[in-house]
């Protein structure tokens, strides 16, 4: 099958590389030349890693490299499926529902790895909102097994049972979840960093103490801040102001201090610095 992806980030990457890893062809898509490449960079190195680790051969790395095709241009291309991994930012991903629309078959289902708007506004905008779906991969893709399958009002069963099977087929478990802000995922783990960082903002304790809380009080892999660096802080704001807006409900306000930290640029590890400071280290000077 020849898939689209739109966007060629941490999640587009990684959507990337499980469909290149089950045979599928992937027309890799981003902005510029630039960020494909980036892209398929990130993806071979976390290949040559499972190589590393006996998890891969190295002709099996060669082979999952040789099904992703960089394509800077997008037009009038025949695939099966297109998904759409971009910026959490609505404007945004109508433009290019819109674009995509108009540029792949009229039997394509167009999908949407976003992680909290609305698959029924997405699909408004094209041709075919019955074949427009929400496919929302967990960080890191390669690894998490979640996908949570979102059907908007007009999506049809058919578009539903294809990318459940597809997920299925990628070793994921999918699950049906309905078209509300921030669906099942998010509207239950943002909240909860937003209270995290909410108890930073009022000096109840600092960054380690909150995770270290949740890590050895309630067993989290990752304390909430460090995972909220990990999201990236704009897209945890992102999600916080659809929840807040979609939902009417003050509990959902974002705290002044995420604002703030995303005005200032501190995003998290993608930037350097956002509740830890990710900036390497200059070597140590060796002593005499």
């Amino acid at each position: 099958m020849r898939v689209l992806v739109v966007g060629a980030g941490q999640m587009g990457g990684g959507i990337a590389q499980v469909l290149a890893a089950k045979g599928h062809e992937v027309l890799l898509n981003d902005i510029d030349e630039t960020r494909i490449r980036h892209g398929i960079d990130g993806i071979a190195k976390r290949l040559e890693r499972d190589v590393e680790k006996g998890r891969l051969s190295p002709a099996q790395r060669g082979e999952i490299l040789e099904h992703i095709d960089p394509r800077p241009h997008v037009h009038d291309l025949d695939v099966t499926l297109a998904i759409e991994a971009a910026t959490e930012r609505l404007d945004l991903k109508l433009d290019l529902f819109r674009f995509l629309d108009a540029n792949t078959p009229p039997e394509a289902i167009l999908a949407s790895n976003t992680s909290s708007i609305s698959i029924t506004v997405l699909g408004a905008v094209t041709s075919k909102p019955d074949r427009v779906i929400g496919m929302h991969f967990m960080n890191p893709v390669p690894v998490m097994k979640l996908v949570e399958v979102i059907r908007g009002i007009a999506t049809s069963d058919a578009s539903f049972a294809f990318v459940r099977d597809l997920a299925l087929a990628l070793d994921k478990t999918p699950v049906e979840v309905r078209d509300f802000p921030g669906f099942v995922a998010n509207r239950v783990l943002l909240p909860m960093i937003n209270e995290a960082i909410y108890a930073l903002y009022e000096g109840v304790a600092s960054v380690e103490a909150i995770d270290t809380v949740m890590k050895l009080g309630m067993n989290h892999p990752m304390g909430p801040l460090a995972l909220a660096d990990f999201i990236g802080l704009d897209t945890c704001l992102a999600i916080m102001n659809v929840l807040h807006e979609g939902l009417g409900d003050s509990k959902y306000r974002p705290c002044p201090l995420l604002k703030q930290y995303v005005a200032a640029g501190w995003l998290g590890k993608k930037s350097g610095r956002g509740f830890y400071d990710y900036a390497p280290r200059p070597a140590q000077d060796a002593q005499p």
